[in-house]
């Protein structure tokens, strides 16, 4: 699930950590940096517990709404259709997602209080009164009104405040996340194993990643040399730390991944320094990247 540059920030965080804590394990910081890729993983599966969970509500809803005394023209005319559709269904009967829910602890973080909450509101929006006008609703309704709910839940403050009270770094992946349960919500109903997808086991993550955050680690002392070198009146120390971690990390890429092109390395730091850095730091590292990547062409480490 993870890309490239969702790794790299990854990296990025985890390098930083380990400065602001003097950690210079490797085997520790391997293993902060896997708890944080196994953290996205955590929140594409909350996110969609949540959504399962509010669609799962209409059923307790159906039986509150059977057991009143005087029931209403709308009680009786209500349906658990958002709960009992196909699509809806192929994940309240997934044993396997059940099980992975319980692996990761996920079912501990959806408090049924607010879910109860969530459905109410949603059930006084157009989506869900067009989607319950239909007798029978298609697959295309289902799939519809469920994407219908989950825009409608990332624009809730209570929906925002469950996921943050777990995950209060989830706006690094929340584009990524929200891109794989759209993803998913189009493919139900779905097979048991669906999720496989989404677990951070790509080649990003492990041949990209791990080898980066081990070569920064290893060769963190020859990394400062060569850019000590280029700073030309400035003082390594005084460099913003975000700054020189983004550094050694480009060097780093530059040197060990010679299928990805230097310009594309360049740029993608370039992208994290606007969004991590402060406002000088784009020019800041162009003109250092610029002066190293010409080095190490020259002393042919570098195509």
């Amino acid at each position: 699930m993870l890309s490239r540059r969702n790794v790299r920030i990854k990296i990025m965080q985890v390098l930083y950590a380990a400065q602001r804590q003097e950690r210079h394990d490797l085997k520790a910081i391997r293993s902060h940096y896997a708890l944080l890729v196994k953290r996205s993983f955590e929140v594409y599966l909350q996110n969609l517990l949540i959504l399962q969970r509010c669609c799962e509500y209409a059923r307790q809803d159906l039986a509150t709404r059977n057991a009143k005394f005087r029931p209403s023209a709308e009680d009786r005319s209500f349906r658990d259709t958002l709960a009992t559709n196909p699509s809806v269904r192929s994940l309240s009967d997934n044993k396997a997602l059940s099980q992975l829910y319980d692996r990761y602890h996920i079912r501990g973080m959806v408090d049924a209080d607010q879910i109860k909450q969530l459905y109410r509101d949603f059930l006084a929006t157009e989506a869900y009164a067009a989607y319950a006008a239909h007798p029978t609703p298609s697959r295309e309704d289902d799939t519809k009104v469920l994407l219908a709910i989950y825009k409608w839940l990332l624009k809730q403050e209570l929906f925002l405040t469950m996921v943050e009270d777990h995950f209060p770094l989830w706006n690094e992946d929340k584009s990524l996340v929200v891109g794989a349960v759209k993803k998913t919500i189009k493919a139900l109903p779905e097979e048991q194993d669906f999720y496989r997808e989404y677990e951070n086991t790509s080649e990003a993550v492990s041949e990209f990643g791990e080898v980066l955050l081990s070569f920064v680690v290893d060769a963190n002392d020859q990394l400062l040399e060569r850019i000590t070198s280029v700073l030309q009146n400035w003082d390594a120390e005084r460099v913003a730390i975000i700054d020189m971690i983004l550094l050694k990390m480009a060097i780093a890429e530059f040197l060990e991944f010679d299928s990805i092109p230097p310009e594309v390395t360049l740029n993608e730091y370039l992208d994290i320094s606007k969004l991590y850095s402060t406002e000088k730091s784009k020019d800041f590292l162009n003109g250092v990247l610029d002066k190293l990547l010409k080095g190490l062409q020259e002393d042919g480490l570098v195509k």
